[in-house]
């Protein structure tokens, strides 16, 4: 960036609160498409951080997140060195008015004349040069007194996003203009006829706001979001590395989005047109077009053959084989637990079908077989009438709650590393092949002392062998 831009504090917000329904089975609701590895070796969410890490012009990540995802995301954080991030916890969705005004308060606070750019963390951008220029340019028009937002140049009639008109050119700032209308997504015909012009772009759902202005027009034009999110901070509570706003406060918060609680009404909006290499992941047929295409423009992902078949995008997660033959535009995904066959272009509909399951009680629009906890994961391998089969993997130094279960009794068996169990008054260390025995309605507690993982194998025998049968006594991770 130039030096001029250098010295204004910009602070990335990621936001991280949406479900991915469209990229179901892989994205459910407790492992969403931002926190899985779909377009590189590391997740959407650790891209879309690292984007903005390094740079003297950047301030700290704040991550506006789903509650049930922060261990997962702070992990993650760490993973790729970044340690210092705010992770605001929100109880439950409120669209992207909610979650830009949490971080505009937080922001203010500390840095009155801060700006913000919030950035969806299930973005591709490939041209990550050309995005730094894209920030450049748009922190200079925001520090000039106007809500920024991104525009991409587009490249086809895409009827999937929405767009941007632009007005007249916004003086001193050269590419940048003031916007004259957004669009909703529109049919083919009108599409082709916005590429013609040449004056719409896809509207990127990535903004540079002023935080100062952005707290007024929102309080100007949605003054209910405004007055419900900053009595949710005044209080909140710090849980850990967590803000936690208040539940009750922040339910009052209409859901709105960005666009429609300000961003249409203001007469302060200016877009930056851009060519970043930009893909809003918003299903599978947007990976197929983004992914390496053999000769026959098939896209394959881990085990998998597409034989006499052309257009398709195949994936396994699994420990199965997948294998195409004779189709044509179409998408296979394989997990554990679930295989999706769908047509390409029926690949935006997938949401409706992934409600029917939620309404028919399925487990699978929520978690997969592998489920994350801040000491690990645990895994189903088998489950039967009365019993439960799973393999349990508690990191180095890690230790679940202290707990008791009314309806099971659970029997852990070590495959590898040390365990100390808590049983009662009794502490028993575990090795290799040695097991105990956890009757039903005991206090107990497992860690790992050790310096390697541990995993063991849990058989749960009982009347109820669901996860709410967990009463916690204590918690290193809060959940008490």
């Amino acid at each position: 960036m130039t030096d001029s831009v250098a010295t204004l504090r910009i602070h990335p917000v990621l936001l991280s609160g949406g479900a991915g329904v469209r990229l179901w089975p892989m994205s459910r609701e407790q492992y969403p498409k931002q926190l899985l590895p779909l377009c590189s070796d590391r997740s959407m969410l650790q891209d879309t951080a690292l984007r903005t890490a390094g740079g003297e012009e950047f301030a700290a990540p704040l991550v506006i997140c789903n509650q049930e995802h922060r261990f997962i995301i702070a992990e993650q954080l760490r993973q790729i060195g970044i340690a210092d991030a705010k992770i605001v916890l929100e109880p439950f969705g409120r669209n992207t008015a909610a979650a830009a005004a949490l971080a505009a308060l937080i922001v203010a606070e500390s840095d009155p004349g801060g700006l913000l750019l919030l950035l969806p963390a299930d973005h591709v951008i490939r041209d990550e040069p050309a995005f730094r220029d894209a920030i450049a340019c748009a922190a200079r028009v925001a520090a000039a007194g106007y809500l920024t937002t991104f525009g991409i140049v587009p490249t086809a009639p895409e009827t999937g996003y929405g767009y941007i008109r632009h007005g007249a050119p916004i003086p001193g700032h050269d590419g940048a203009h003031a916007v004259a209308a957004f669009v909703e997504k529109p049919p083919r015909a009108v599409a082709e006829t916005y590429l013609a012009e040449g004056s719409y772009f896809w509207n990127s759902g990535m903004f540079m706001l002023p935080a100062a202005l952005f707290l007024s027009e929102l309080e100007r034009y949605e003054p209910a979001v405004l007055a419900a999110c900053r009595a949710a901070l005044a209080a909140s509570r710090t849980d850990m590395d967590f803000v936690r706003p208040d539940a009750d406060a922040f339910g009052a918060a209409p859901s709105i989005s960005i666009d429609y609680a300000v961003m249409e009404r203001t007469g302060r909006a200016a877009v930056v047109p851009c060519s970043i290499g930009w893909t809003d992941v918003g299903a599978w047929s947007a990976l197929w077009e983004i992914g390496a295409k053999d000769e026959a423009g098939n896209v394959c992902q881990g085990d998998t053959i597409a034989w006499e078949s052309q257009g398709c995008y195949a994936r396994s997660e699994g420990t199965a084989l997948v294998a195409l033959l004779g189709m044509t535009d179409t998408v296979v995904v394989a997990t554990e637990d679930a295989i999706l066959v769908a047509a390409k272009d029926r690949a935006q509909d997938i949401k409706p079908m992934v409600e029917r399951l939620k309404k028919d009680g399925r487990s699978e629009p929520l978690l997969h077989r592998r489920v994350y906890r801040p000491w690990g994961f645990y895994q189903s391998l088998h489950s039967g009438d009365r019993f439960q089969v799973k393999r349990l993997t508690v990191k180095p130094g890690a230790r679940l709650s202290s707990q008791m279960h009314y309806h099971r009794a659970e029997h852990w068996v070590v495959v590898n590393g040390t365990a100390l169990v808590t049983r009662g008054e009794e502490q028993i260390l575990l090795r290799e092949n040695e097991s105990v025995y956890i009757p039903l309605g005991t206090l107990h507690r497992l860690e790992n002392p050790g310096k390697v993982p541990l995993n063991l194998i849990e058989v749960q025998s009982g009347s109820y062998l669901g996860e709410d049968d967990i009463v916690r006594f204590d918690d290193t991770y809060g959940r008490v």
